[in-house]
């Protein structure tokens, strides 16, 4: 079983993982999770720019900031990637929200194939809000992004399954991999595919081998399926999901 905790001052539990982000994140009791999309998409220095002036005009503080959604020109090396994070969680840190490598915020960090940024860019956010009471009923949370590695120690190109692969065989067993993933993440926080409003895909290859026997056949699409013809945020990668459910959605 995965460890969670609760972030108290942003009212919510998330799932622990590596410093650059939580597996995911459910609203505690009494709070409720929101959503915003850009309309157009933010480089990082202008969106957390954004997120706390729409934080601040909800009346809420920036420990309330819980999940993002990242676009970036391309994959990164393992040190790129380690190097961007460490600017990321730069302002997490100043917010309140980071501290001795501890990252409560869920994220999803993916490349689009075409029309990609010349920078990356913050797509969507999410944070908390006091629960309303004819939404008691509704869970609200966000699983982070997760690529078909095995979590640990060590460069990507030795977790990953499959490896150089894009047989419909490989991307069979690497969507299996992301699956029981997302499954592994949800259970941590008490929630199957029968909570999941929104489930995310990121590949640029086919899904058709697979999408019938795995992802609909584990009840992971019931409320449909958003594929982004994108790759994950890691050279070598090429199969990404993230699952959430939230009451409210806005576009700003």
């Amino acid at each position: 079983m995965m460890e969670t905790a609760d972030f108290e001052p942003g009212g919510y539990r998330y799932v622990r993982g590596p410093f650059q982000y939580s597996a995911g994140v459910a609203a505690l009791p009494g709070f409720a999770i929101e959503r915003v999309r850009f309309a157009r998409p933010r480089p990082i220095a202008e969106g957390f720019q954004a997120i706390e002036a729409h934080l601040t005009a909800m009346g809420r503080p920036f420990t309330s900031f819980c999940a993002c959604e990242l676009r970036s020109p391309a994959p990164f090396d393992d040190a790129g990637f380690i190097a961007f994070n460490r600017v990321y969680v730069g302002t997490l840190e100043r917010w309140g929200i980071f501290k001795n490598d501890e990252n409560p915020v869920a994220r999803s960090n993916v490349c689009p194939e075409l029309n990609a940024p010349s920078e990356p860019v913050f797509q969507a956010f999410c944070y908390t809000v006091p629960q309303v009471e004819d939404n008691n009923d509704v869970k609200s949370f966000v699983i982070a992004g997760s690529g078909e590695a095995t979590e640990g120690p060590g460069d990507y190109a030795e977790r990953i399954v499959r490896l150089g692969e894009t047989s419909a065989d490989a991307m069979t067993d690497k969507a299996r991999h992301v699956l029981d993933t997302m499954e592994a993440r949800m259970a941590a926080l008490d929630l199957s595919w029968a909570d999941a409003g929104t489930t995310q895909v990121y590949s640029v290859y086919d899904l058709h081998p697979f999408l019938a026997s795995e992802i609909i056949g584990r009840g992971a699409a019931s409320s449909g399926l958003t594929w982004y013809y994108a790759r994950p945020p890691v050279t070598g990668l090429d199969y990404e999901m993230d699952v959430r459910n939230v009451p409210v959605e806005r576009i700003i």
